[in-house]
């Protein structure tokens, strides 16, 4: 009888329902992936270069929703990542979007601050971060709570938001520092990295992959599903002169915030998902008798949309290598725990519309909206 399965999900905030399993033995591992900003049309128009490994075997061995929503606004990260392990909306969990006004106390709130909180590792100024705001239970929390904190949570993402929200109440999280290149936490979690994760900073994986250059993975002609690499509507790299291939990252690091550079490059993917086999490894995750909960967040594919835009050549080189990433994954935890397991589920957080001015150069009714006076 199959032990476990693969779940594909375009939003998931019945998360909880779906993971539980009829079977009688429990999954040694549950693995849930959310891609910052992913819209479900990539599916569909990178279809064609994706590996069977990757991205196709979520769709053809698991189970897709494909009529799911949003039932709230608005849909950013902070209130994405919370809807989809909470299963609540905005108005119960409390993440009302990535900042807020909070009247009583007449200051903005970041979704993820806590200033009672300091810095573990990194820097201090993004140290101070906790799921405080966060008012309501996980599906990781209650993993925990029904375990008797027996079962190891571990949230991972370059974004703070996108590993403390997802870790829960109950949880580890770690998230990318783009001041010092490491990953850190806060003193809600440890008083002191565990000895893994100072392991995996020392080894500068982030200067590796910043000596690279960013060239398409296949002949830039080949990239038939997004419009011309040198175009008016995108954003372009302090350094360069226009928002084209390659990009020749050990200069672009200079002028483009240093190591934080590195988020905007498919690179950021590669390194997030280094860090979560390191996890794996150094926690001994799913190797013992409860199920363990990886929660992972690949926050590039949203600095690099917000740049470029959802019909750059950038996006979709992104997201062939992000396919490439995913086979990885699965690979590893073939390897490490067998096929029929662990349970992997993945989805977004949002999606994005398309750039105003392009639309308006194609004749397309569109504009943006002015927030400021």
């Amino acid at each position: 009888m199959r032990k476990i399965g693969i779940v594909f999900l375009l939003f998931i905030l019945t998360v909880g329902s779906l993971v539980a399993q009829s079977e009688t033995e429990k999954p040694k591992l549950i693995v849930g992936i959310i891609v910052d900003q992913m819209r479900q049309d990539y599916l569909y128009r990178f279809e064609d270069r994706y590996s069977e490994g990757g991205f196709k075997r979520l769709i053809k061995g698991g189970f897709m929703l494909k009529n799911g929503h949003y039932n709230y606004i608005p849909t950013y990260t902070g209130p994405g990542h919370a809807s989809v392990y909470t299963g609540a909306t905005p108005s119960s969990h409390g993440i009302i979007g990535n900042d807020w006004y909070a009247k009583s106390i007449d200051q903005m709130i970041y979704c993820a601050s806590d200033t009672t909180v300091t810095n573990v590792g990194g820097s201090a100024e993004n140290g101070l971060i906790s799921p405080k705001n966060l008012l309501t239970t996980t599906i990781t929390d209650e993993l925990r709570i029904a375990t008797q904190k027996r079962s190891k949570v571990v949230g991972i993402a370059i974004k703070d938001r996108g590993a403390s929200l997802p870790a829960g109440h109950m949880g580890d999280a770690y998230w990318f520092d783009s001041k010092t290149g490491e990953f850190m936490t806060s003193t809600y979690y440890y008083d002191k990295l565990p000895e893994w994760v100072s392991k995996f900073n020392a080894d500068k994986y982030v200067d590796k992959y910043l000596s690279e250059t960013w060239n398409t993975l296949y002949p830039i002609d080949t990239y038939t599903q997004s419009i011309a690499d040198d175009n008016e509507f995108e954003g372009i790299f302090s350094g360069k002169d226009s928002p084209t291939f390659p990009y020749d990252l050990k200069e672009l690091r200079k002028t483009n915030g240093e190591f934080g550079l590195i988020s905007t490059t498919p690179y950021g993917n590669t390194l997030t998902l280094d860090f979560a086999l390191a996890a794996l490894e150094g926690e001994k995750m799913g190797m013992g008798e409860e199920t363990d909960f990886l929660a992972l967040s690949f926050s590039s594919p949203d600095y690099i949309g917000h740049r470029f835009g959802p019909q750059s050549k950038e996006i979709e080189d992104t997201y062939l290598r992000l396919d490439q990433e995913i086979e990885r994954l699965f690979n590893y935890l073939d390897k490490t725990y067998g096929k029929d397991q662990y349970l992997i589920f993945l989805t977004a957080d949002h999606a994005v519309a398309e750039v105003a001015t392009h639309m308006i150069n194609e004749n397309v009714p569109a504009g943006n909206l002015r927030t400021s006076a």
